[in-house]
């Protein structure tokens, strides 16, 4: 299950004596996988992430054509009672689609809960459509590079790090699989979920909608890895922040590629260099 690996045991064994922070991950574990969505107004963001992806449908398979995007679309409901995700419906899918399902998600639960309040306007913004790439809020997020990174640092929704160090479970990241940062790029969305050693050897373990079985989580080597980019939710009703119709930079990287450096700037990372690939 996806508690059971050093990222959360780690840091509840730090906060707690070892019986008390085992019944606490223990607790969690039967949280989310009762697929339930409850929320207290002191809860961390991180876990209401955890508690979407487990409330996510298995498989389903791996697709980026247009029956993948349209039945993302289709998921994502807005109406007069706000915001909702039917993921159920939403196969196959793709890295990309997946992780923003799941920040609809918890956007939906907070407003369930009145932890958040949104217009009719911004709430309409969130529901993907045929954005290109930079463009709106789906457009950004779906788009080469850092599209969530940079969309976090425009509207102040979170930080943004390279440091594997720093993260914990419930971290949006971009995996990059090589060098290439925008058109050039082999890159994957996901949600971070912790690192644990097999057989000798440091790996990272996430979820998304992965090749070729869909959503589900996946194991890989950290060796296999060029680049990280994480990005913490911290401050959801920035969400509400104006935003630009299009991003340049994000635009350009559909037909350029960027520079590591430059990157790390559009998304306000810094101390980035001794991270920037894992032996």
């Amino acid at each position: 299950m996806i508690l059971a690996m050093h990222g959360v045991s780690s840091i509840f064994n730090k906060m707690f004596p070892r019986p008390l922070a085992l019944s606490i991950c223990l607790i969690l574990l039967s949280t989310i996988t009762s697929h339930a969505e409850s929320i207290t107004p002191s809860a961390p963001l991180n876990e209401l992430i955890l508690q979407a992806v487990g409330s996510m449908p298995s498989g389903g398979g791996y697709s980026t054509g247009k029956i993948a995007t349209r039945a993302m679309q289709e998921a994502v409901k807005i109406g007069d009672n706000g915001l909702r995700v039917e993921a159920s419906g939403a196969i196959p899918s793709y890295c990309s689609g997946a992780t923003y399902l799941i920040f609809l998600k918890v956007l939906s639960t907070l407003l369930s809960h009145h932890e958040l309040d949104l217009s009719p306007s911004v709430l309409k913004s969130l529901k993907p459509s045929s954005q290109v790439d930079g463009t709106g809020l789906w457009g950004r997020w779906n788009a080469n590079g850092p599209g969530t990174a940079r969309l976090f640092y425009e509207l102040g929704l979170g930080s943004n790090f390279t440091d594997i160090s720093k993260a914990i479970p419930g971290d949006f990241l971009k995996i990059f699989w090589n060098d290439g940062i925008g058109v050039s790029e082999h890159g994957h969305s996901v949600i971070y979920l912790g690192t644990e050693t097999r057989d000798g050897i440091a790996c990272v373990t996430f979820w998304s909608s992965n090749i070729p079985n869909g959503f589900g989580q996946r194991t890989v080597p950290l060796k296999r890895i060029r680049r990280l980019l994480f990005s913490r939710l911290e401050h959801p009703r920035a969400i509400i922040n104006p935003l630009t119709r299009t991003d340049n930079y994000l635009a350009s990287l559909e037909h350029r590629s960027s520079t590591a450096s430059e990157m790390y700037l559009k998304c306000g990372v810094t101390g980035q260099a001794k991270c920037d690939q894992y032996p």
